[in-house]
């Protein structure tokens, strides 16, 4: 039960790092789609 309770805060804890990685990265992101969006339409 205990073992069980510390992997739910690990993994809750891992969500939010990565949701605010995504958050920091998203203007990078946006560039990386805008620029695959423009390679696939272009031809």
């Amino acid at each position: 039960m205990e073992f069980l309770f510390i992997l739910k805060i690990l993994f809750l804890i891992g969500v939010v790092i990565a949701l605010y990685a995504v958050i920091r990265n998203l203007d990078i992101i946006k560039i990386i789609l805008i620029y695959w969006k423009d390679l696939i339409f272009r031809k």
